[in-house]
Protein backbone atom coordinates (compact mmCIF):
# COMPACT_ATOMS: atom_id res chain seq x y z
CA UNK A 1 0.00 0.00 0.00
CA UNK A 2 1.20 3.30 -0.71
CA UNK A 3 0.41 6.93 -0.75
CA UNK A 4 0.81 9.43 -3.49
CA UNK A 5 1.34 13.29 -2.49
CA UNK A 6 1.11 14.64 -6.33
CA UNK A 7 1.83 18.35 -5.23
CA UNK A 8 5.05 17.35 -4.09
CA UNK A 9 5.85 14.38 -6.15
CA UNK A 10 6.36 11.60 -3.88
CA UNK A 11 4.78 8.43 -2.95
CA UNK A 12 4.80 6.87 0.60
CA UNK A 13 5.04 3.42 0.47
CA UNK A 14 3.86 1.97 4.11
CA UNK A 15 6.89 -0.92 4.90
CA UNK A 16 5.06 -3.52 7.74
CA UNK A 17 8.02 -4.37 10.21
CA UNK A 18 6.38 -7.23 12.37
CA UNK A 19 5.68 -9.38 9.11
CA UNK A 20 7.70 -12.75 9.28
CA UNK A 21 6.20 -14.17 6.06
CA UNK A 22 5.00 -12.79 2.88
CA UNK A 23 6.59 -10.06 0.34
CA UNK A 24 7.90 -7.50 2.68
CA UNK A 25 10.25 -8.78 5.92
CA UNK A 26 12.79 -7.75 8.41
CA UNK A 27 16.02 -9.69 7.93
CA UNK A 28 19.39 -9.62 9.85
CA UNK A 29 23.08 -9.78 8.61
CA UNK A 30 26.28 -8.96 9.30
CA UNK A 31 27.67 -9.07 5.81
CA UNK A 32 26.78 -8.77 2.10
CA UNK A 33 27.59 -12.62 1.71
CA UNK A 34 25.62 -14.07 4.64
CA UNK A 35 22.38 -15.92 4.46
CA UNK A 36 19.50 -13.29 6.14
CA UNK A 37 17.67 -14.46 8.77
CA UNK A 38 14.27 -13.10 9.67
CA UNK A 39 13.76 -11.19 13.01
CA UNK A 40 10.82 -11.26 15.29
CA UNK A 41 10.62 -7.38 15.73
CA UNK A 42 8.15 -7.09 18.53
CA UNK A 43 11.07 -9.25 20.85
CA UNK A 44 14.38 -8.31 18.72
CA UNK A 45 15.51 -4.41 18.84
CA UNK A 46 15.86 -2.87 15.70
CA UNK A 47 19.74 -2.29 14.55
CA UNK A 48 22.00 -1.53 11.76
CA UNK A 49 22.12 -4.91 10.94
CA UNK A 50 18.58 -5.03 10.53
CA UNK A 51 17.32 -4.66 6.56
CA UNK A 52 14.17 -4.62 4.44
CA UNK A 53 13.91 -7.61 1.56
CA UNK A 54 10.83 -7.21 -0.20
CA UNK A 55 10.01 -9.70 -3.28
CA UNK A 56 8.91 -6.46 -5.38
CA UNK A 57 5.76 -6.75 -8.32
CA UNK A 58 5.59 -5.22 -11.66
CA UNK A 59 1.47 -6.53 -12.54
CA UNK A 60 -1.54 -8.27 -11.09
CA UNK A 61 -3.63 -10.03 -12.62
CA UNK A 62 -7.48 -8.23 -12.91
CA UNK A 63 -9.54 -9.78 -10.71
CA UNK A 64 -7.00 -11.16 -8.15
CA UNK A 65 -7.28 -9.16 -4.67
CA UNK A 66 -4.43 -7.05 -4.82
CA UNK A 67 -5.17 -3.87 -5.13
CA UNK A 68 -3.87 -1.31 -7.97
CA UNK A 69 -4.88 2.70 -8.27
CA UNK A 70 -4.20 1.79 -12.34
CA UNK A 71 -6.95 -0.83 -13.22
CA UNK A 72 -7.74 0.82 -15.90
CA UNK A 73 -4.12 0.51 -17.31
CA UNK A 74 -4.06 -3.01 -18.87
CA UNK A 75 -1.94 -5.09 -20.97
CA UNK A 76 -1.93 -9.34 -21.88
CA UNK A 77 0.87 -10.70 -19.65
CA UNK A 78 3.25 -13.51 -21.31
CA UNK A 79 0.72 -15.93 -19.45
CA UNK A 80 -1.77 -14.66 -21.77
CA UNK A 81 -3.61 -13.17 -18.72
CA UNK A 82 -5.45 -9.65 -18.28
CA UNK A 83 -3.21 -7.87 -16.53
CA UNK A 84 -3.09 -4.17 -14.66
CA UNK A 85 0.21 -2.30 -13.78
CA UNK A 86 0.92 -2.78 -10.05
CA UNK A 87 3.57 -2.00 -7.36
CA UNK A 88 6.67 -0.91 -9.29
CA UNK A 89 5.08 0.38 -12.69
CA UNK A 90 2.66 1.90 -10.67
CA UNK A 91 5.76 4.03 -9.42
CA UNK A 92 6.80 4.51 -12.31
CA UNK A 93 3.65 5.60 -14.02
CA UNK A 94 3.32 8.22 -11.93
CA UNK A 95 6.68 9.38 -12.19
CA UNK A 96 6.41 9.42 -15.73
CA UNK A 97 2.80 11.32 -15.35
CA UNK A 98 4.75 13.67 -12.91
CA UNK A 99 7.46 14.25 -16.17
CA UNK A 100 9.82 13.75 -13.71
CA UNK A 101 10.81 10.52 -15.81
CA UNK A 102 11.19 11.04 -19.39
CA UNK A 103 9.72 9.36 -22.74
CA UNK A 104 13.29 8.83 -23.85
CA UNK A 105 14.29 7.10 -20.68
CA UNK A 106 11.69 4.34 -20.81
CA UNK A 107 12.40 4.06 -24.57
CA UNK A 108 15.48 3.86 -24.29
CA UNK A 109 14.87 0.71 -21.18
CA UNK A 110 12.73 -0.70 -23.98
CA UNK A 111 15.16 -0.95 -26.77
CA UNK A 112 17.81 -2.32 -24.06
CA UNK A 113 15.00 -5.26 -23.13
CA UNK A 114 13.89 -5.77 -26.46
CA UNK A 115 17.42 -6.01 -27.65
CA UNK A 116 18.68 -8.86 -25.42
CA UNK A 117 19.41 -12.55 -26.62
CA UNK A 118 16.63 -14.83 -25.35
CA UNK A 119 19.20 -17.41 -25.10
CA UNK A 120 21.30 -15.14 -22.30
CA UNK A 121 18.68 -14.14 -20.20
CA UNK A 122 19.28 -15.91 -16.79
CA UNK A 123 16.62 -18.75 -16.61
CA UNK A 124 18.31 -20.27 -19.26
CA UNK A 125 21.74 -19.40 -19.04
CA UNK A 126 23.80 -21.79 -18.38
CA UNK A 127 26.42 -19.65 -15.94
CA UNK A 128 23.47 -19.48 -13.89
CA UNK A 129 22.64 -23.44 -13.61
CA UNK A 130 21.61 -24.91 -9.73
CA UNK A 131 24.48 -27.24 -8.62
CA UNK A 132 24.08 -30.60 -7.46
CA UNK A 133 26.86 -32.56 -6.09
CA UNK A 134 27.11 -36.43 -6.32
CA UNK A 135 26.36 -38.32 -3.22
CA UNK A 136 28.18 -39.73 -0.43
CA UNK A 137 27.72 -41.79 2.48
CA UNK A 138 26.96 -40.65 5.53
CA UNK A 139 25.47 -41.94 8.92
CA UNK A 140 23.09 -39.97 11.54
CA UNK A 141 22.15 -41.70 14.84
CA UNK A 142 22.90 -44.93 13.43
CA UNK A 143 20.69 -44.63 10.02
CA UNK A 144 22.77 -44.51 6.98
CA UNK A 145 22.13 -41.89 4.50
CA UNK A 146 23.13 -40.16 1.40
CA UNK A 147 24.25 -36.34 1.21
CA UNK A 148 24.53 -34.01 -1.34
CA UNK A 149 24.72 -30.84 -1.99
CA UNK A 150 22.51 -28.11 -3.67
CA UNK A 151 24.20 -24.79 -4.62
CA UNK A 152 21.68 -22.23 -5.81
CA UNK A 153 23.08 -18.71 -7.44
CA UNK A 154 22.39 -15.49 -5.94
CA UNK A 155 22.99 -12.51 -8.00
CA UNK A 156 23.41 -9.44 -6.38
CA UNK A 157 23.63 -5.67 -7.89
CA UNK A 158 24.18 -2.61 -6.34
CA UNK A 159 22.32 0.73 -7.01
CA UNK A 160 24.63 3.50 -7.82
CA UNK A 161 25.05 6.25 -4.55
CA UNK A 162 22.11 3.82 -2.59
CA UNK A 163 23.35 1.86 -0.03
CA UNK A 164 20.37 -0.42 -1.97
CA UNK A 165 21.11 -3.89 -3.59
CA UNK A 166 19.01 -6.20 -5.87
CA UNK A 167 19.24 -9.63 -5.11
CA UNK A 168 18.34 -12.53 -7.38
CA UNK A 169 17.93 -15.73 -6.21
CA UNK A 170 17.49 -18.94 -8.58
CA UNK A 171 15.60 -21.78 -7.23
CA UNK A 172 13.90 -24.74 -8.79
CA UNK A 173 9.70 -23.78 -10.17
CA UNK A 174 7.13 -25.04 -7.44
CA UNK A 175 4.69 -26.47 -10.41
CA UNK A 176 6.65 -26.56 -13.23
CA UNK A 177 10.14 -27.73 -14.74
CA UNK A 178 12.67 -25.53 -15.26
CA UNK A 179 14.39 -22.83 -12.81
CA UNK A 180 12.45 -19.30 -11.58
CA UNK A 181 14.73 -16.15 -11.06
CA UNK A 182 13.21 -14.12 -8.24
CA UNK A 183 14.50 -10.66 -7.38
CA UNK A 184 14.18 -9.13 -4.17
CA UNK A 185 14.91 -5.36 -3.39
CA UNK A 186 17.01 -4.88 0.13
CA UNK A 187 17.84 -1.86 1.55
CA UNK A 188 18.64 -0.65 5.54
CA UNK A 189 15.86 -0.04 8.03
CA UNK A 190 18.23 3.67 8.22
CA UNK A 191 16.34 4.35 4.54
CA UNK A 192 12.87 4.10 6.36
CA UNK A 193 11.32 8.12 7.32
CA UNK A 194 11.12 6.33 11.24
CA UNK A 195 13.55 6.24 13.73
CA UNK A 196 13.59 2.54 14.49
CA UNK A 197 17.48 2.05 15.77
CA UNK A 198 17.35 0.63 19.15
CA UNK A 199 13.31 -0.22 19.84
CA UNK A 200 10.94 -2.80 18.97
CA UNK A 201 8.34 -2.61 16.55
CA UNK A 202 4.70 -2.19 17.92
CA UNK A 203 1.76 -4.16 16.68
CA UNK A 204 1.44 -3.84 13.44
CA UNK A 205 3.81 -0.88 13.07
CA UNK A 206 4.60 0.21 9.39
CA UNK A 207 7.35 2.89 8.33
CA UNK A 208 7.29 4.96 5.21
CA UNK A 209 9.99 4.12 2.59
CA UNK A 210 9.65 7.52 0.57
CA UNK A 211 9.95 7.38 -3.12
CA UNK A 212 11.17 10.98 -4.90
CA UNK A 213 12.88 12.47 -7.85
CA UNK A 214 16.11 11.54 -6.43
CA UNK A 215 15.60 7.75 -6.34
CA UNK A 216 13.05 7.21 -8.61
CA UNK A 217 15.89 5.92 -10.89
CA UNK A 218 16.35 2.60 -8.24
CA UNK A 219 13.21 1.33 -9.60
CA UNK A 220 13.69 2.49 -13.07
CA UNK A 221 16.93 0.17 -12.81
CA UNK A 222 14.75 -2.66 -11.38
CA UNK A 223 12.32 -2.55 -14.13
CA UNK A 224 15.23 -2.98 -16.26
CA UNK A 225 16.58 -6.28 -14.65
CA UNK A 226 13.63 -7.57 -14.35
CA UNK A 227 13.74 -7.68 -18.41
CA UNK A 228 16.39 -10.03 -18.33
CA UNK A 229 14.86 -12.36 -15.91
CA UNK A 230 13.35 -14.41 -18.63
CA UNK A 231 11.34 -14.48 -21.91
CA UNK A 232 8.27 -14.15 -19.82
CA UNK A 233 9.79 -11.13 -17.86
CA UNK A 234 11.20 -9.62 -21.31
CA UNK A 235 7.70 -9.51 -22.67
CA UNK A 236 5.96 -8.50 -19.69
CA UNK A 237 8.49 -5.35 -19.10
CA UNK A 238 8.15 -4.38 -22.33
CA UNK A 239 4.35 -4.32 -22.51
CA UNK A 240 4.53 -2.26 -19.35
CA UNK A 241 6.72 0.06 -20.82
CA UNK A 242 4.40 0.71 -23.68
CA UNK A 243 1.10 0.69 -21.13
CA UNK A 244 2.86 3.49 -19.46
CA UNK A 245 3.54 5.36 -22.85
CA UNK A 246 0.13 5.19 -23.75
Amino acid sequence: MFKLDENKKKILVHIPLTTTSGKIRIKERNLLNEYGIPVATRQIAFSQKHYIEWQIGYDVVLGESKETTLIDKTFIGANGKNKALYELSEYVYYFYKWNVITKDILLDIKKFIEDTDDNLLIDVNNNYNILRSNFKETKLFGIEFLQAEIKYPLLVHKIKNYDIITEIVIKEKQRAIGIMPMLYLCFPITELKSNLIGRVADTKETSDFIIDKNNINIFIEILKIFGILSKAHKQDTINIIATILK
